[in-house]
């Protein structure tokens, strides 16, 4: 890409650059944020969601390390990517290969030019236009005073739906407290709450590295017990 003469779109109140597949923007859009240092039950649950979601949703998220890479990942290439630097700096740097194939398959949206590097500020700013862009927000791990938290001010601001994912005690304190004061409803069930939004899902059939994702080394044991069958890299479920 020629990014001395980078190409912008409009979209509601923003002027963004862009790089990418425009036709991700017609479908409806669902904001997929959280920690980056979230845990391992919310990486792979906000995996699995992202991956049932993106059936239907284009998913947006921030690019960051924990709950936004696994967002990309799920919904990939159904996802977009708003950056906090301009689209010619790649952050964070750990990301690179994710953040290149949503270069190339999926689309990545940016207010800043050429060669703007991130700022605690333009993160605030990235949070903003991912919510605004979204039908509803979804926060998977959030500690009360962190950056996620500030995306529920935005959600708020912007008048968007959020929803959480139940935690333990003493885990995830800002989503707990968003649950807790009816500001934010909590996921139960995906498949119910997928279904809900209209998307349909076999439960009985996974392909075999999404299962090895969700269940690890136990699908093995499931298989000798007779609960489940694996056959030409899929598991399925009797």
């Amino acid at each position: 890409m020629n990014w001395q003469n980078m190409q912008k779109i409009k979209i509601d109140e923003f002027e963004l650059f862009y790089k990418g597949n425009l036709e991700l923007l017609k479908k409806p859009k669902i904001a997929i944020v959280g920690s980056r240092k979230a845990s391992k039950y919310t990486k792979e649950i906000t995996y699995l969601l992202a991956k049932k979601l993106s059936k239907k949703f284009t998913i947006i998220s921030g690019g960051a390390l924990g709950v936004d890479t696994e967002a990309h990942k799920g919904a990939f290439p159904n996802t977009i990517f708003v950056s906090p630097s301009s689209l010619d700096i790649i952050y964070p740097k750990a990301n690179e290969n994710l953040i290149k194939n949503i270069y190339k398959n999926a689309l990545a949206l940016s207010e800043y030019e050429k060669n703007y590097r991130p700022y605690k500020y333009t993160f605030l700013q990235r949070n903003r236009i991912i919510i605004a862009l979204s039908d509803f927000v979804i926060i998977t791990e959030a500690q009360k005073e962190s950056g996620s938290m500030r995306s529920f001010e935005w959600a708020k601001k912007y008048n968007k739906k959020v929803y959480v994912l139940p935690h333990r005690i003493n885990e995830s304190s800002g989503t707990r407290y968003l649950a807790s004061k009816g500001l934010a409803e909590v996921i139960w069930d995906i498949d119910e709450f997928c279904k809900n939004l209209g998307i349909e899902d076999n439960k009985n059939i996974l392909e075999l590295n999404e299962a090895l994702r969700i269940y690890g080394d136990k699908i093995y044991q499931m298989e000798l017990e007779g609960e489940v069958t694996i056959k030409n890299a899929k598991v399925y479920f009797n």
